[in-house]
């Protein structure tokens, strides 16, 4: 099985989550010391989120998106092993249209 375009693919879409993963980590940090400059009562406004919800919510989003960008990670490294498009679990490849729509799969469908 060739993966010709495949490195570049991953490439791209590697450096377009960590460009997420920089803006969320700004984000956060943004919540982070508008909650020390501010002693406002947000867990008691009644118009809107509070931050503690706005820092948690921001903290899961942040989480998942490195969990991405590691997923990319060992997809490029798999890709360099030569064991990219293989199933980790039955050692079958991974049909090209499930790579195509998620490029850092490490199962085939009937192993996920």
């Amino acid at each position: 099985m060739t993966f010709d375009g495949t490195r570049a693919q991953l490439e791209r879409l590697r450096s377009a989550v960590a460009d997420e993963v920089n803006g969320l980590a700004a984000d956060l940090h943004a919540v982070f010391e508008a909650s020390q400059d501010s002693n406002a009562d947000d867990e008691h406004d009644p118009e809107g989120s509070t931050i503690a919800y706005e820092r948690a919510q921001l903290t899961a989003v942040l989480a998942a998106t490195r969990r991405r960008l590691a997923d990319l990670d060992e997809a490029l490294t798999r890709l360099d092993s030569g064991t990219y498009g293989i199933c980790e679990r039955c050692g079958r490849p991974i049909p090209t249209d499930r790579l195509a729509i998620r490029p850092f799969a490490r199962t085939c469908v009937s192993c996920t």
